[in-house]
């Protein structure tokens, strides 16, 4: 999930204490951690959500959070993150790419234009380039069945 990845709820049972003390940065980056050590991407949506209700206008929560329906297959939820976070950041590659795997898995028409911006984007920075096509390797392997990621990855990367 790119550390460039909502509507409002804590989970049932939620240490609601433990979160509500934390300030959206301090929860964001707590999320990323418990993402990269494999956690469940179903428990980490609300952590994201909620992030988002503190900082709606900053746009990697919304990216995070819409890798996360995508893994978890919301692609519905995870097309109105990834257009909110494109609509803050239009220049970010992780959130196009988002929007367009969400747009192919929901059916939904407007990809090739999301795949040819996030693929100039790409072209620009080899970092983006490298996370980009990491994070997509990575969905790749924890959802195999999911034939949108590999989709995009082969539109964006020309394979």
């Amino acid at each position: 999930m790119a550390e460039t990845p909502v509507v409002t709820s804590e989970p049932t049972g939620a240490d609601t204490t433990a979160t509500s003390s934390l300030s959206a940065e301090e929860l964001f980056l707590q999320g990323l951690d418990r993402y990269q050590a494999g956690e469940d991407p179903a428990v980490l949506i609300p952590i994201f959500k909620t992030v988002c209700d503190r900082s709606p206008k900053t746009s990697a929560p919304w990216t995070c959070l819409a890798w996360l329906y995508l893994l978890n297959d919301q692609p519905n939820l995870a097309f109105k993150a990834a257009k909110r976070a494109v609509k803050l950041s239009p220049q970010d590659a992780q959130a196009r790419v988002n929007l367009a795997v969400a747009m192919v898995e929901d059916k939904q028409k407007g990809v090739r234009e999301q795949v040819e911006i996030a693929s100039q984007l790409v072209m620009i920075d080899p970092d983006f380039q490298a996370e980009v096509q990491k994070n997509l390797d990575e969905a790749i392997a924890r959802k195999p069945d999911a034939k949108g990621f590999q989709r995009v990855k082969d539109w964006v990367f020309g394979n």
